[in-house]
């Protein structure tokens, strides 16, 4: 294996375990500032006891995702020192400013959050954990800020070989950001409403403190049923845009080698990338036209006639990206998206029914969704990174121009090895430690008192 092969798997591995926190942290950190809001202005303890628990988990999750995002900043200036230094001025900007303001911000105030509950007012203790959610989605923006102008520069110049900003406003109002960033959110959303789901079902299969866990199911699930309905609204948008700004990353997301009007949308397809050809694929006549433009005829442009623009425009070189990659990716992601919506329905239904907490089919569903939401954001960062290929910033620097061309192969393989093996240890703790408390609970090894035990009851009836 090459140095460029390996540099792309050390940052794909650390890439997408870190993204693996980031969706949860991004939600969670919402929903638990919307739980210690509500104990303010009812003064409920639930809502309290509520806060205490999530939030426990909530941290857990967040120390895991700070630990593994580190590693990504150094591998910009030592596997990829070309991008740093083509890209420095602008790249650099966004980064500096999600650790200036968002990390220090919710590092500050996760500390007062953690130490805080008898020191403060409740109010302004309220508020701490709104400024930690604050911080934690204002650090998204600016990482997709600086992602936004790999896909689509803007407010730049280049200049003895190298990017400089020109215009940092268009930068923060890249149309390409404007798109991604709800969507990242609102995944975030529906992940910790899943993840609050799961764990409050797993108790009540067990009918294990029913007034603590049916609550949190119901918040649950109110986050995940708005979030994952609006997720693919916003998706829609950002296709949308997709096929006007990158219609090489839409046709692949499609396999469309050639240009059509009405154009197909193919839901399944074999991929002969080679030959540049489908075979066996059930299609959706007019499908891809109605998505792109909102009626069943539109020209949609294909890979074929983009490869040849793009060859005329940048030089002979392959624009092509991994097909199959890109294609399948986008399916799963679909289809994790549409589970999604379909579960919450059926629970939203069942609660409106008054038959939520008997239905033991339904419980198990959103048990076994866990994996569901996570599986959807991997997909998603897949198709938006594979579908770029071979650019590294799209249009100006192509990966295998950005590669260090002094750190060898046997050092990147020796840092991945090491990397791959922490973070398999890490993954083994952090699971181990969130699976322990989430099992026990909030009330783990006391038991309930007698009235609370009828009233658990009385929520079966």
């Amino acid at each position: 294996m090459d140095q460029l092969l390996l540099a792309r798997w050390q940052f794909g591995v650390t890439s997408v375990y870190h993204f693996l926190f980031v969706p949860l942290t991004l939600g969670l950190s919402v929903l638990v500032a919307v739980m210690e809001t509500a104990y303010v202005r009812t003064g409920n303890e639930l809502y309290k006891k509520m806060a205490k628990f999530w939030g426990k988990l909530f941290l857990i999750n967040f120390a895991l995702g700070v630990v593994t995002g580190l590693v990504q900043e150094f591998q910009f200036g030592m596997n990829w020192s070309e991008y740093s230094r083509f890209m420095g001025d602008i790249f650099g900007a966004p980064l500096a400013l999600e650790a200036l303001t968002a990390f220090y911000l919710e590092s500050t105030f996760i500390g007062l959050w953690i130490f805080g509950w008898d020191r403060l007012s409740k109010r302004l203790h309220a508020a701490t954990i709104w400024l930690v959610a604050f911080a934690t989605n204002l650090s998204a923006f600016w990482i997709l800020a600086a992602n936004s102008f790999m896909q689509s520069p803007v407010g730049y110049a280049v200049r003895n070989g190298r990017a400089e900003m020109t215009d940092f406003a268009a930068v923060l109002a890249n149309p390409y950001v404007l798109h991604q960033y709800p969507h990242t959110l609102l995944a975030g959303l529906v992940t910790a409403g899943v993840f609050v789901m799961a764990v409050s079902a797993y108790h009540l299969l067990r009918r294990s403190q029913v007034v603590f866990f049916l609550p949190s199911f119901k918040l649950g699930l109110v986050c995940a049923l708005a979030a994952s309905l609006l997720v693919g609204i916003t998706g829609h948008s950002q296709a949308k845009f997709m096929a006007q700004a990158q219609p090489m990353k839409f046709a692949a997301m499609e396999a469309l080698w050639d240009t059509a009007d009405p154009a197909p949308f193919s839901l399944v397809a074999a991929i002969d990338q080679e030959r540049r050809a489908n075979s066996g694929a059930v299609q959706i006549p007019g499908g891809l036209s109605f998505l792109t433009y909102d009626t069943f005829r539109g020209e949609v442009r294909g890979l074929n006639d983009i490869q040849t623009e793009y060859a005329a425009r940048y030089g002979a070189a392959d624009y092509i990206p991994d097909i199959p990659t890109v294609f399948w990716s986008f399916r799963v992601m679909t289809a994790a998206g549409g589970w999604l919506v379909l579960i919450t329905l059926w629970c939203a239904y069942l609660w409106r029914q008054g038959r939520l907490g008997d239905s033991r089919w339904a419980l198990r569903a959103a048990l076994w969704t866990l994996p569901v939401p996570y599986i959807a954001n991997s997909a998603g960062w897949l198709v938006t990174e594979v579908g770029r290929q071979p650019w590294i910033v799209f249009g100006l620097q192509r990966v295998e121009q950005a590669v260090s061309p002094v750190v060898g192969a046997g050092a990147i393989l020796t840092t991945l090895i090491g990397f791959t093996l922490i973070y398999g240890a890490l993954a083994i703790v952090g699971v181990w430690l969130a699976a322990r408390v989430a099992g026990r609970g909030p009330a783990a090894g006391r038991p309930a008192a007698p009235a609370a035990q009828a009233r658990e009851a009385a929520l079966w009836n």
